[in-house]
Order: structure tokens, then C-alpha cells, then sequence
């Protein structure tokens, strides 16, 4: 193969890994964004809910974005269900003992039991349809 094929098929490699990676990394910030204004938005709504103060809301969003990419991890990965069910079990005792220390006892109570009524909202919600 001539010098200049060479070059030529290196200089097409280069732009496309580097098409690749810059495609990657846009898509990595634009999935954090807005993981940023579900967290901010979800972290307002319990802060109205159950009367945070801003450094818990703040404390809170930053807990939401952790903790969702960590589930969001999971649940990608290519195991069995059961496992992606232990795994996330696991990361939801250790959200919990991360709320506790964030929010009061009678707070993280009323989180604990809107969480639980959720499922049921949204099963009325599509049942009434």
C-alpha cells in the first residue's frame, strides 16, 4: 500500500474515533442534564411536600442524581431479573440510610409512605382512563 493510502486511511480512522468519542461525550452531558432537572424538579416537589429546608432540598437532589444513576446501571446491565431486583434492593437501603441523615424522622416517614401510595396513583390513574 502507497504512503499517502496509508495516510489517508489513518487521517479517516482519526475522524471517526474522534466523531465517536465527541458523539459520546454529547450524549453523556445531554443525558446529565437533564437527569440535573428531573433531580431539581423531583427534589422541589419534596421540598413543598415535606417542608425542606434548602440545604435538605439541595442535600436531596443530589441524592436523586446519585442514586438514579446508579438504578439507571442497573437495570441497563445484561444480568438475570432476579439479580437486578437484589442489586437494586441493596441501593434502596442505602438510599434510605442516606435520606435518614438528611431528613427528620417524621419527614423521611411521610417520604416513605407517599412513596408507597405512588404505585397505587398511578394504577388508579390508568384504570380510570
Amino acid at each position: 500500500m502507497k504512503k499517502e493510502s496509508r495516510i489517508l486511511l489513518l487521517g479517516l480512522a482519526a475522524i471517526t474515533v474522534g466523531g465517536f468519542v465527541y458523539s459520546q461525550i454529547y450524549i453523556h452531558e445531554q443525558s446529565r442534564r437533564e437527569i440535573k432537572e428531573i433531580a431539581n424538579e423531583l427534589a422541589l416537589a419534596w421540598q413543598e411536600k415535606l417542608d425542606l429546608t434548602l440545604e435538605q432540598k439541595l442535600r436531596l437532589e443530589d441524592l436523586i442524581i446519585t442514586y438514579t444513576i446508579r438504578k439507571n446501571a442497573i437495570i441497563n446491565d445484561s444480568i438475570p431479573e432476579y439479580r437486578k431486583i437484589q442489586k437494586l434492593k441493596k441501593v434502596q437501603v442505602k438510599e434510605h440510610r442516606n435520606l435518614k441523615k438528611i431528613l427528620s424522622d417524621s419527614q423521611f416517614n411521610a417520604y416513605v409512605g407517599i412513596n408507597k401510595k405512588i404505585p397505587d396513583t398511578i394504577i388508579d390513574s390508568v384504570s380510570a382512563s
